[in-house]
C-alpha cells in the first residue's frame, strides 16, 4: 500500500485559515498558528455582535419614539403602555420610522393611543 502525505490536506487548510484572515496585521495574517487564534477569536466577535447589534438598533428606536412622544407632551412609557392598551400592534422599528418620516401619521397614532 503507498504511503500518503497529509501535505494537499494540510496545505488547503492553512489556506482557508491564511485567507480569512487575509485583511489583518502582521503576523495575524501571516503566520498559521496566530491567523488561526485571530479566526477563532474574529467569529467570536462577530457571534457576540449579531446580537448587539439587535440591542443598538433597539435602544436607537427607542430612543427615536422617545423623542418625538416628548415633542407632543407624553412620554415614551406611556405611549407605548397607550399602545398596548389599544391594541395597536406597531413594533419599535415601524414606529420609529413613522415617527421620523411622517410626523403627521405619529401624532394620529399617538391621538389613538392617549384617547
Amino acid at each position: 500500500m503507498p504511503r500518503t502525505t497529509k501535505s494537499v490536506t494540510a496545505k488547503a487548510r492553512h489556506k482557508k485559515i491564511l485567507s480569512s484572515t487575509k485583511g489583518q496585521y502582521g503576523a495575524r495574517s501571516r503566520l498559521f498558528k496566530t491567523a488561526k487564534q485571530a479566526n477563532i477569536k474574529s467569529l467570536q466577535y462577530a457571534f457576540r455582535d449579531r446580537k448587539n447589534k439587535k440591542r443598538a438598533f433597539r435602544s436607537l428606536w427607542i430612543a427615536r419614539i422617545n423623542a418625538a412622544s416628548r415633542n407632543l407632551g407624553v412620554s415614551y412609557s406611556s405611549l407605548i403602555n397607550g399602545l398596548a392598551k389599544n391594541n395597536i400592534e406597531l413594533d419599535r422599528k415601524v414606529l420609529s420610522d413613522i415617527a421620523i418620516n411622517d410626523p403627521a401619521t405619529f401624532e394620529m397614532i399617538h391621538k389613538k393611543a392617549t384617547s
